[in-house]
């Protein structure tokens, strides 16, 4: 099978280079724009998180995320699974949308998670949360802290590609590659 795809280099910056999946897409479908999906991820109220155990099985769990300067954030107790496999392998893929057949736009982001331990940014971070959901983390150590979780890590992941599948009155598959 032969495909095609139209591809357009982003502006300046931290702009993706984006792709239409034209296999995957109706005919004529056209792209979707990086903001829509970056508006996605930022508003999303629940993630879910694909990790690696370290006998190489698969771990997913929902969570919830914040977004800040291009970069999505979550945080987990230092004993659960997600940070124990996060330990041995940081390559993630984050997905959230709408789940819905007929209209929507899920996102799928692949990147590395990346421990974020300074203060400064975590106290930005932690204000993140208190806004978006209501929880309040105090910062110290290089964590998060609450009385009813304890301590708390942060980490970060820096979209490397991200795809998104649009559906309404057309199905559009896109790629969007940063290089950072």
């Amino acid at each position: 099978m032969t495909t095609t795809t139209d591809e357009r280099a982003g502006a300046a910056g931290d702009e993706p280079v984006d792709t239409v999946l034209t296999e995957f897409s109706s005919p004529g479908a056209a792209p979707l724009g990086w903001e829509q999906a970056r508006r996605v991820l930022e508003t999303a109220e629940i993630s879910w998180l694909s990790t690696v155990r370290p006998d190489g099985r698969p771990h997913v769990t929902p969570l919830m995320t914040v977004a800040a300067d291009g970069t999505l954030y979550f945080c987990t107790g230092d004993a659960e699974r997600k940070a124990r496999n996060l330990e041995a392998n940081p390559q993630v893929v984050l997905t959230t949308g709408t789940n819905l057949l007929d209209e929507g736009l899920d996102v799928v982001v692949e990147g590395t998670a990346r421990t974020v331990t300074d203060d400064v940014a975590l106290r930005r971070l932690a204000e993140r949360w208190r806004c978006k959901y209501g929880w309040h983390f105090d910062v110290r150590d290089g964590a998060f802290w609450n009385e009813a979780g304890g301590r708390a890590l942060v980490f970060g992941v820096r979209p490397v590609t991200v795809f998104g599948f649009g559906r309404g009155d057309q199905y559009v598959a896109m790629r969007w590659r940063f290089e950072h």
